[in-house]
């Protein structure tokens, strides 16, 4: 996947990031777009649920266990204690689509819009980082000379990501 189409929404805890993402992946795919998203976790998770048969083969030590059914197929890979994948190679993994929406990465060097929620209650990082091309906020934001949009305008939100990532639809 070439990092040109890939658009990550940035913003501290309880900004509005997942709602925002959501939201775009429905628009976005409304207009007949294939949108894929990589949502970056600072704490552990678990897709598995104790006692179900895949979660048995992971914790007896499968390196990789492959869920398939008719609806869906996933894929969890065991780190064991390795390094946390690079973003690319993450990207690397998936299908081919028009745009990737990242929700987190903030440290990544691509295309970003900064949302800004009311509980946003650190530095704004569109003042240090020059991927941020475009806020999302509610209120004004002074002496800041990025496109600004209110955190629910997703079609003029949508359009500025397509129109970045240079996607026609």
């Amino acid at each position: 996947m070439n990092l040109d189409k890939c658009f990550g929404i940035a913003g501290w805890k309880n900004s509005g990031k997942t709602s925002l993402v959501a939201a775009l992946v429905t628009n976005i795919s409304a207009r007949g777009l294939k949108v894929s998203t990589i949502k970056h976790a600072h704490h552990a998770f678990d897709l598995d649920t104790p006692n179900t048969d895949s979660y048995k083969h992971r914790e007896a030590g499968a390196n990789e266990v492959v869920l398939v059914s008719a609806n869906r197929w996933a894929i969890q890979h065991e780190l064991r204690g390795a390094d946390e994948p690079e973003f690319e190679t993450m990207l690397q993994k998936i299908s081919p689509c028009d745009l990737v929406l990242v929700e987190g990465y903030k440290q990544e060097n691509i295309a970003k819009l900064e949302i800004i929620g009311p509980e946003s209650e650190r530095e704004l990082l569109w003042e240090k980082d020059k991927n941020i091309k475009a806020i999302a906020c509610d209120t004004k934001i002074e002496n800041c000379p990025l496109p600004s949009f209110h955190r629910n305008a997703i079609d003029d939100i949508a359009y500025f990501i397509l129109k970045t990532c240079e996607i026609e639809k």
